[in-house]
């Protein structure tokens, strides 16, 4: 080391004994066979028990031997051995030691090092002490070399670093629990610091400098405090760097490797403090702040980097210290020949070294249970076991070795055994403990299952099984090849045969109510790692920024400590950062500058905002992941429930802020947004270049754009204020679509709302007075007389308009309407809507057709509640009639449509003339209603719904008939969709709902309404609602430019003007097929063997995964543009 030298010491790569050793550029030669030995070893001992390390050290020795054993024998090959094996120590440490620990400390979970610091710390401190002192008074005292006490203990501290080199690369071969594998990594990076602090002080004290105890406590001091600080001022503005750098991977990557190396050397060679310790902090402050700073490709590419290189560096260090020990015993044969003893010697200090450490370990054992998570006794005797050495202290002893001869103090041959005891000792612990730490895990049970993730690993088997079989379902079967054979795929699969008898794993026995404990906190874990994961997802989409993740992290990790004793609680650890100070009220209320309260508002409660919604949104989707995975079981029935229990806070919080400053919640979802098109964007420009429809350059200076427009945002955030209430009325579908000579008036006489969650809108069987309009929030409906048992979800949302359909009929309310949400709404009297009802007919059969979009969801639940709002408007819209028909009149329902009977009276075609009232369900005829879950539907003595050829109207009947050949074909498209994909952590958004034209922008979409729509005025508010509720508020940006929905026919139109349309005038492109069952198919009549011939959508992509976000921070309206490579693109001919 720089620092224990005194002077420069000369490479002896070079020249030595006056011999050549060839040209530099053979060192290279060494380079290739090392990594090649290294990936030999590691093929070869996969799936063995042998560390890969060990094999390494032993290869180095045998390449030394057969170097230094047969006289220059290897010509090139040898030249390159002798260039590595006289490399200067200094540049050894240099070279390697930084990048180890760098990664070493980097990997390493913060949480877990906070809880086992102390442990750590007394290892690493008081135990390297005891040790080097240990080991320095038996030397002095049992070896005959007449050392005085200086050097044995310089040779004691030397053999007193458990090297983290070898520790971390054998640990993360055995599979050692999180805990003992932390403690351990942990003390081998801490006292290999303090080891080489205790080399310098007793090297500085061989060559007979004297220390006084104050000189000695303040060196100590100095060289560790000194690091530590180093290594947190070079952390910080590496992190503050980090933070101006966005979305490039090679220069994250890049600062990472560049920032360790120049810690090392500021501290070691400028700083003259210890280096190792500076680096591991430097490491360690990296995992605990800039863990999030590298997100998607960057935090993978960066695991991938560093990965190699610590194999790299592990291959070179290992082979190197066997080479190196082989150099040391064969040319100095004659120092043996003279003292053959030493290798009884050296059987002697591994004794004592294992001795040292059983002192050390005892004397700490009471300190380190009460400390951390505690301490057994089986994992103690890992502890000793596993302290290996390695090429740290053999980099050690090679310094003494080159400065021995220099100085009277250091013989040539104090040296010499310095170098044969320290290489002797890394080759004793690294082949005899080494070898055997495995076998040592195994005999006292710490490498076994317990009895309920044992369950849990059969359980996978069998849902590994099921989804084989499906998977052969979907991929079995090809157009071009035919069927496959199951038997043989089935052979070739042996990793699901000889499975146990099937049982659930929360099955437990009377006799086995331990495990009901034990199963309890492993679900616990599992559902915690969901969420963590739903956490680093969300960061990656960037719902959430890098503050707010590491604290949504931290609370998990804390939660997980005591999963086995206590419920979920790792909302506990974000409650001190979700608070309401009321001095926000205050700054509302005053007279300050609307954008000085904006800001104050904002930036104080936008973080706590993304950590409840974050909250509520990862436990939602680990929720479901869960159930989904286990199915239903008490166990996971009690962890689901303490997971909902947990959320009620940050609801609340949540609602809290919608009604006191509901700008910061409108503020967090525009970032969020913004964000989210700007990915999309980029992603999308990506896939264009992947399909081959524009050139690399051009991607790169498309999505060089966008990621200026990325930086924009995360500089420059944005601050709004809550619209206008004009606004957002003019952004509702209903009223949106109304002609603004209309819509103004109105609008000034509106009430606008906010209902907290519980609150009663109107209840069942009250006269009418107004109608709500839903701008924000949830709404349920429920009724004593009208079953609702077969909705899934019976609640309303955004864009929803209740109590219509009763104002305009003029009869009672059908059922009670409850918040069930923080409902931000607009409430309209009566008597305003129905004077609209009489000034203009279209208007009122437009708003008799926004009636019929509540109705249908109530009426009908197993057929329309599964359309969004915006796929039943677009039904409306685009495959929906309204008619009025006069006493005398018979109605007729077409094959696979059904009826809505809005007003009037009708009688159907049956023996018994039933009298049918409104509202009611009309089928045609042989319709199986039981089919669609209806028999149940409806009052104590009437039913909704009927069937008959025809009905025969009593009184002027207004009914709007639905075409269910849509809805089926929306559900089998879906099913198609759903076996081609892959499981993700939300549910797949419905097809209807990926408007995916290679660019379907809004002005794109108008401009092919324009051409669907018809003349009918009434049709053209519809088409306009049906617009507002797919892009909101963007509509009025473009409303100027397209104000009209001219059409060149009245005549329906047999395509859904939400779809792109491609032009295909004379042949029809094939679609490039690829293989299985589950490949992109022309859907006809064939394939609907139930349903007449349909119109085809003019281009169909197979699905991809979407994420849809159902949190508090709703984007149910969210339009996601996607492209897909042209093998998945299908084209048909325009009906």
């Amino acid at each position: 080391m720089a620092a224990a030298l005194e002077g420069p010491v000369s490479y002896e790569g070079v020249e030595k004994s006056g011999e050549t050793t060839g040209e530099p550029r053979d060192a290279v030669i060494f380079f290739g066979i090392s990594l090649v030995l290294g990936i030999a070893c590691r093929h070869i001992l996969r799936g063995t028990r042998v560390p890969y390390t060990v094999a390494l050290l032993i290869a180095g020795i045998a390449l030394g031997s057969l170097e230094f054993g047969t006289h220059h024998d290897l010509g090139k090959i040898g030249s390159g051995i002798r260039i590595w094996a006289n490399i200067n120590p200094d540049l050894l440490l240099s070279v390697f030691l930084p990048a180890l620990l760098f990664e070493s400390s980097f990997s390493m979970e913060v949480h877990q090092i906070k809880r086992c610091l102390m442990q750590m710390l007394l290892l690493a401190g008081p135990g390297v002490v005891i040790s080097t002192f240990f080991l320095g008074t038996t030397i002095k005292f049992t070896f005959p070399y007449g050392w005085d006490y200086k050097s044995s203990l310089l040779l004691g501290g030397l053999l007193s670093a458990t090297d983290p080199v070898a520790v971390v690369a054998l640990l993360k071969e055995l599979g050692a629990s999180k805990k003992l594998s932390t403690i351990i990594e942990g003390e081998s990076l801490m006292n290999d610091g303090t080891a080489i602090v205790m080399y310098q002080l007793f090297y500085k004290m061989v060559l007979g400098k004297s220390f006084s105890f104050r000189d000695t406590i303040q060196f100590l001091l100095r060289v560790s405090v000194g690091a530590v600080t180093i290594g947190l001022a070079f952390g910080v503005t590496s992190v503050l760097w980090l933070g101006i750098i966005f979305n490039d991977a090679v220069i994250e990557i890049a600062l990472t490797l560049a920032i360790s190396y120049l810690t090392f050397c500021f501290a070691q060679d400028w700083a003259d403090v210890s280096g190792v310790l500076a680096v591991m902090t430097l490491g360690m402050f990296f995992g605990a702040v800039a863990r999030t700073a590298f997100k998607g490709d960057s935090q993978e590419s960066l695991h991938h980097f560093w990965e190699m290189v610590a194999y790299i560096a592990n291959t070179l260090i290992f082979i190197l210290s066997g080479v190196v020990i082989a150099e040391g015993i064969l040319n100095s044969e004659n120092h043996f020949e003279r003292h053959g003893s030493s290798w009884g010697y050296l059987v002697l200090l591994y004794v004592y070294v294992q001795l040292s450490r059983i002192i050390v370990v005892g004397l700490l054992y009471p300190f380190l249970c009460r400390c951390g998570y505690g301490f057994d006794w089986k994992e103690s005797m890992i502890l000793v076991w596993s302290g290996l050495r390695g090429a740290v202290a053999l980099a050690l002893s090679l310094s003494v070795k080159q400065a021995s001869g220099l100085n009277q103090h250091l013989t040539r041959e104090l040296g010499i055994l310095f170098v044969f005891f320290t290489g002797g000792i890394v080759f004793l612990t690294l082949i005899i403990n080494g070898t055997t730490t495995q076998f040592l895990l195994h005999l006292l049970g710490l490498d076994k299952l317990s009895a309920a993730k044992i369950r849990i690993l059969n359980y996978t088997k069998y849902e590994m099984l099921n989804k084989s079989l499906a998977a052969f379902g979907v991929l079995g079967d090809d157009e071009e090849l035919g069927p496959a054979d199951w038997p043989t795929v089935q052979r070739y699969i042996t990793c699901l045969s000889n499975l146990e008898a099937y049982e659930h794993p929360h099955v437990v026995r009377e006799s086995e109510n331990h495990l009901m404990r034990m199963s309890l906190g492993d679900m616990r874990v599992r559902l915690l790692n969901g969420v963590q994961a739903a956490y680093w997802s969300m960061l990656d989409e960037g719902r959430i920024s890098q503050s707010t993740a590491m604290l949504l992290m931290r609370s998990v990790d804390e939660a997980m400590d005591v999963v086995s004793i206590d419920p979920l609680s790792d909302w506990k650890g974000l409650k001190s950062n979700v608070h309401f100070p009321g001095y926000y009220k205050y700054l509302q209320m005053s007279k300050l500058p609307r954008r000085l309260v904006t800001y104050f508002t904002v930036e104080r409660l936008e973080s706590a905002c993304s950590v409840c919604a974050a909250f509520l949104r990862a436990h939602r989707i680990a929720r479901r992941q869960l159930h989904e995975f286990i199915g239903n079981s008490e166990i996971a029935s009690t962890v689901i429930n303490e997971s909902s229990e947990e959320g009620e806070d940050a609801r609340k919080f949540l609602e809290d802020v919608r009604i006191n400053f509901p700008q910061v919640i409108r503020v967090v979802k525009t970032r969020q947004v913004t964000y989210s098109i700007l990915k999309h964007l980029s992603e999308y420009v990506q896939d264009l270049q992947k399909a081959g429809l524009i050139e690399e350059k051009e991607m790169v200076h498309l999505d060089d754009s966008v990621q200026s427009d990325f930086k924009r945002l995360r500089r420059n955030p944005p601050l709004l204020k809550m619209p206008k209430v004009n606004d957002v009325i003019s952004a509702h579908p209903l009223l949106g679509a109304l002609p603004a000579d209309i819509r103004e008036p109105l609008g000034s006489s509106t009430k606008e709302l906010m209902k907290v969650c519980g609150t009663t809108l109107f209840r069942e069987g009250s006269k009418p007075n107004g109608i709500w309009l839903i701008s924000m929030g949830i709404v349920k409906w429920k009724s004593k007389s009208l079953h609702n048992k077969h909705s899934l979800h019976p609640t309303f949302s955004h864009g929803n308009t209740l109590g219509l359909y009763e104002v305009l009929l003029g009869k009672p309310y059908m059922c009670d309407m409850i918040t069930d949400s923080l409902v931000h709404c607009f409430f309209f009297e009566s008597d305003k809507i129905l004077s609209l009802v009489r000034s203009d007919p279209n208007i009122e059969g437009f708003l008799w057709q926004e009636s019929s979009l509540s109705i249908s969801k109530i009426l009908l639940p197993q057929i329309f509640e599964k359309l969004s709002m915006q796929e039943l408007r677009t039904l409306v819209a685009e495959r929906s009639s309204m008619n009025i028909y006069l006493r005398g009149e018979t109605i007729v329902v077409q094959l696979n449509s059904v009826g809505l009977l809005l007003e009037g009276f009708v009688r159907n075609d049956g023996a018994l003339q039933e009298f049918i009232t409104p509202p009611a369900a009309l089928f045609p005829s042989h319709s199986n209603l039981s089919m669609v879950c209806l028999g149940s539907t409806g009052l104590k003595d009437t039913s909704f719904c009927h069937s008959s050829t025809c009905y025969h109207v009593e009184t002027r009947a207004r009914v709007i008939f639905f075409d269910l050949e849509a809805v089926e074909f929306e559900n089998y498209l879906q099913k198609r969709t759903v076996s081609r994909l892959s499981q993700t952590s939300e549910p797949t958004r419905p097809f209807s709902r990926r408007h995916e034209g290679l660019m379907s922008w809004p002005e794109n979409f108008l401009k092919r309404a324009s051409s669907n729509a018809t003349n009918d005025p009434q049709r053209s508010l519809s088409a306009r609602a049906m617009e507002l509720s797919m892009y909101g508020s963007l509509m009025n940006n473009v409303r100027g430019h397209f104000r009209s929905f001219r059409g060149s026919s009245g005549s329906r139109q047999c395509h859904s003007s939400s779809y792109p349309r491609v032009s295909t005038k004379e042949q029809g492109l094939l679609s490039v097929q690829s293989e299985g069952g589950g490949m992109t198919r022309k859907l006809d009549s064939s394939h609907l063997p139930r349903l007449p011939a349909m119109p085809r959508l003019s281009v169909r992509r197979r699905a991809r995964n979407v994420e849809r976000d159902d949190s508090t921070d709703d984007s149910d309206n969210e339009v996601v543009v996607l492209i897909d490579s042209p093998s998945m693109l299908s084209f048909s001919n325009a009906a």
